[in-house]
């Protein structure tokens, strides 16, 4: 026989009483690298629901971009995230392009892949980094740390800093951020590099059976679950799902690649998709180096004029990134920028449900959370 006391439940047989209790994480936490705020709601150390809260960073990025000439703003959407500040500049620029019909230079083109994918790469080691540091695994965590600096002296070289590098501008690249053949045999060393080190890595991090134990089944996201709540990029392809928006994209067309996918949708899944895909850009870059084509990198053959809002749709390392805008008299106007975190966030409270407390970090940070981007007033509701 079970009855209810006072909100507890007890079980008369064995006089067991359980009691659900509220856990608070945040807003600052050693396991997150950005402020946030996780309300737990437990039972006897299982979580039974979650809630996660955003917008301790809010900026208003959008309502500072209006008005402002469309140069500037887009060099202000770099500030949205300082791990995919190039995919922001890019889309931005594709926004202005498209809506006033700018070609850009085919070399600037590869460039801007070349940018792309680099970041692709700092960025999925940056989650390997770091889900290794919530596992409590600081050897492998400084390990792919030291691979991925190769990475970012790249970025430094291609644009003058480790940290929102300015590459793109509209009509194409900045001139400092084409490669000479020098840089360019330095970016196919660079991916020799990654490829031998990576793979070791990802050989030696599947072998250890406390931390494949620890990451299989944990966080489990049903491919039902990510599709309903338009679950993006990396994390959508973890359940099986396979759709990279990179295969719409025209500047991907001259590229090989292969869609990666993993089965399960859970902590091993999600950290297996990053660390395979890392091998497919540093495939398309070798095809950039491999096929750079010649002439200038960007074009100053377009005049400013009056344009609807345009929209542009982009993939980043999270998955799909959005920007739109209108212009006006060389200014932007209606701004609004969509981080793939923005969805991949109700994902993170999913994922947790049904595992013990200590897992619960572990499985929001599987999704590969960013959440400085997410700060843009939102709320996720079930209908």
């Amino acid at each position: 026989m079970v009855t209810k006391i006072d909100g507890a439940t007890t079980c008369n047989e064995t006089e067991r009483q359980v009691f659900e209790t509220e856990i608070d994480m945040g807003t600052v936490h050693p396991a997150a690298l950005e402020p946030y705020r996780v309300r737990l709601f437990v039972e006897d150390e299982i979580v039974k629901d979650a809630e996660i809260t955003v917008g301790l960073n809010h900026r208003g990025i959008e309502r500072i971009m209006e008005g402002l000439p469309v140069e500037k703003a887009n060099a202000l959407t770099e500030k949205v995230c300082g791990i995919c500040s190039n995919g922001h500049i890019y889309n931005s620029c594709r926004v202005a392009e498209g809506a006033m019909g700018i070609e850009i230079p085919e070399r600037a083109v590869y460039l801007r892949v070349l940018a792309e994918e680099l970041e692709r790469l700092h960025s999925h080691m940056l989650y390997l980094g770091h889900g290794s540091e919530v596992l409590c695994h600081e050897t492998f965590a400084m390990r792919i740390f030291y691979i991925r600096e190769s990475v970012m002296d790249l970025l430094y070289m291609m644009g003058g800093n480790r940290v929102q590098y300015g590459v793109s501008v509209i009509g194409g690249v900045r001139p400092r951020a084409d490669l000479n053949l020098k840089e360019q045999q330095r970016v196919l060393e660079t991916m020799d590099y990654i490829d031998d080190k990576v793979g070791a890595f990802a050989e030696r991090f599947v072998s250890d059976p406390m931390v494949m134990s620890r990451i299989t089944g944990t966080g489990e996201l049903s491919q039902k679950q990510a599709l309903d709540l338009h679950v993006t990029g990396p994390s959508l392809r973890a359940t099986g799902y396979e759709y990279d928006y990179r295969t719409k994209m025209f500047e991907y067309e001259p590229f090989e690649y292969d869609i990666i996918t993993q089965d399960g949708g859970d902590v091993r899944a999600n950290i297996l998709m990053r660390a395979t895909e890392i091998f497919q850009s540093t495939r398309i870059i070798r095809q950039v180096i491999k096929n750079l084509p010649k002439g200038p990198v960007v074009t100053r053959d377009w005049e400013m004029t009056d344009a609807p809002v345009y929209k542009s749709y982009i993939e980043v390392p999270r998955g799909v990134c959005y920007h739109s805008y209108g212009l006006e008299d060389g200014k932007v106007r209606h701004s609004i920028i969509r981080t793939p975190s923005m969805s991949n966030i109700a994902a993170m409270q999913e994922s947790c449900i049904g595992h013990p407390l200590q897992d619960a970090q572990l499985a929001i940070v599987s999704c590969d959370p960013c959440f400085t981007c997410t700060d843009r007033a939102i709320q996720v509701i079930k209908l």
